[in-house]
Order: C-alpha cells, then structure tokens, then sequence
C-alpha cells in the first residue's frame, strides 16, 4: 500500500472516463459511466474515500450489493446485467492500477459469473413478417413521415441506430450517382469531434445501397416533412427535429410505439383491454410485450439476411459486425430453420 498514491473514487472515475475518449465511442463512455455510478455510491456507503483501502472483500461485497439490485432502488437484477456491471469494474480497476490507485493485481479478484449457454443473449427480435407489416402500415398512413423514415432505415441498412443518427444530407446518394456504387446509397461517417461516432469508429465508415424505393421516400422526407434546422455543430441531419438532430432515445421511443400492434389498429395479442393498457401512453409504450428496440430491427434484418442465404461476408460488411457477433446476438433463426438451409448445400439429402 506504501507505493500507492492516495485518490478518491470518484476523482480515479473522473480519470478513467477522460482516458476512454482516446478509444471508446461516446455510447461505450455513457455505458461505463452509468455502472461505475453504483460503484461510487456503493464507496459512499462503506465510507470509503481512498481507494488505496480498496480490498477484495469489498470487491465481494460489492458483487453482492448489485446483485441485490442495491445502487439503483430496482429489484435483484440478471445475472447477464451483473456480469456486464462487474465487467466495466474490473476494466475501472485495470486502469486504476495504471495510475498506482489500486495494487496492479485487485481487479483479477473481480470473478464474473459464469454464463449458461445464451443466456447472455436477448432472445427478442422484430420478425422480418412483422417488419415488413409495420413498413407497409407507414408507407400508407405515414409515408416519408419521420417515422417511416426511421423504421425504413433501420430495415433497409440493419445499421445500428448511432448510423443512422450520424447521417447528413451530403451523406446521401439517392440518384445513384456514385462512380462505385450501382444505385442509391448512405454514407456512414465516423465524426467524433461533432457528436456523431460510429460503433466500430474509421472501420465503420462505409457506403450502404438502398432500395429505389427507400430513396424515393427520403427525398419526399427531405422535400416535405424535414424540418429544415442545423445541429449545434452547424451540420444538416438528414432526420431532424425541430431542435436539431435527434437523440438517440428519440429512435428508441419512435420503435417502441410503432411496434405495438394496437398502433397499428392491429388486435392486441396479449388479451389486454386498450382502454386500461398503460403501454397505450406513448411514454410507456415500451411496456407493450410486443414493442421491440432498434437493436430487435437489426436482429430481425440478419434473420431475413441468413434465411435468403446471403453470404456471411456480405452481412458482416453491411452491419459492420463480427460474424461471431451475428451468429451469437443478431441471427433468430430457429435450429431447424438452420438444419434445413444447410441440407440445402448438401448432396444426396
């Protein structure tokens, strides 16, 4: 403990928060700084203030705490939340050893729990069928609305949300005009330093076709329904509020309400009266068990992707992920459906 330099838990968060904008992307930072705020509330309550006294029975304490729900005032949480929770405090721990705040060897005694297999995968998807329902819904009701836009998008590209996000009306090729590019195409652009970063950062920055079709109802957006504002860095989004660009809770909150089927004037599927459901109120719409995230659009686009038979490279290419990361977080299809797709390129079955 004598080689240790004496920091409080909080000023060694502070540090670790600066040192990840050199690697991280902001929605990597946000993620880190929302679990290691337990962490510090738990060092209030153990009235911990050098994190030099830092022990590894206060590490299994803490491990209990969460595990608890303690930190956030919720229930015991997922063992898949804790293991992300105890996952962010070891690499904290790592870096706090870099800066003689912790002995180089503490975060190892951060163990986290042992996963069965897939349990650590969400297991909810939009479903190509219902994707391609709600499409057509917006493209009748609400065609080049926001909201079109959004979903469209989103099926479309399978980007993830950030992507989409990030995207400005000079990132367009609607006319197919591109040297390289056969047809309409986006331009995913990695901008860190105006609030637009990419999951995969420079590795992320590729062209996506799109359809005519997508193309079209872009330009009507653009045309007739864009509110025509800047961001506060002076860019021109393509989806725009009339503040600027949107947050990305702005995208979470538009897939949670299309995807209620009563929305839709769809019967709903879970016996619920529709003049008692509160998920019918837009700010609890997620509370629907059929209201899915954007991260199920792009699980339901790799589904439709694998069903069809596109090739893997293709697919890793267009979302910008792993084939590892696919086939564990993103690929629904059922062990049959995979069964009978390989039988397919078998001879004599």
């Amino acid at each position: 403990m004598t080689d240790l330099d004496p920091i409080s838990p909080v000023d060694a968060v502070a540090m670790y928060h600066d040192a990840m904008r050199d690697e991280h992307a902001e929605s990597t930072r946000k993620s880190a700084k929302h679990r290691l705020r337990a962490f510090i509330q738990f060092c209030d309550e153990e009235e911990i203030e050098n994190l030099n006294e830092l022990s590894g029975r206060d590490l299994y304490k803490y491990r209990t705490w969460r595990r608890e729900g303690q930190g956030d005032g919720r229930d015991p949480i997922k063992l898949v939340t804790l293991k992300g929770q105890l996952a962010t405090l070891r690499r904290f721990l790592r870096f706090a050893s870099n800066i003689d705040a912790v002995p180089p060897e503490l975060y190892e005694q951060v163990t986290l729990p042992v996963m069965k297999n897939g349990e650590d995968v969400s297991d909810t998807t939009l479903k190509p069928a219902r994707a391609i329902d709600i499409l057509d819904y917006l493209e009748n009701a609400q065609p080049a609305s926001r909201d079109h836009l959004i979903v469209l998008l989103l099926w479309e590209t399978g980007a993830r949300t950030g992507a989409i996000r990030g995207l400005d009306l000079g990132d367009l090729d609607l006319d197919g005009s591109h040297p390289r590019l056969s047809g309409p195409a986006v331009h995913f652009v990695h901008r860190p330093d105006t609030g637009t970063p990419l999951k995969n950062q420079e590795k992320g920055t590729r062209w996506n076709r799109i359809s005519e079709k997508a193309a079209h109802f872009i330009a009507d957006y653009i045309e007739y329904h864009r509110p025509d504002v800047t961001d506060e860095y002076g860019r021109d989004p393509l989806i725009t509020t009339q503040y600027g660009r949107p947050s990305g809770n702005t995208f979470r909150t538009t897939l949670y309400r299309v995807t209620r089927p009563c929305w839709r004037g769809a019967e709903c599927p879970h016996d619920r009266d529709i003049d008692d459901c509160e998920a019918t109120h837009l700010d609890k719409a997620s509370r629907c068990p059929s209201a899915r995230s954007p991260h199920d659009v792009r699980s339901g686009r790799v589904t439709y992707y694998r069903r069809e038979d596109v090739p893997r490279r293709v697919v890793k290419d267009r979302l910008n992920a792993s084939e590892d990361i696919l086939d564990r977080h993103y690929d629904r299809r059922s062990d049959r459906e995979q069964a009978e797709q390989r039988s397919n390129h078998l001879p004599d079955l």
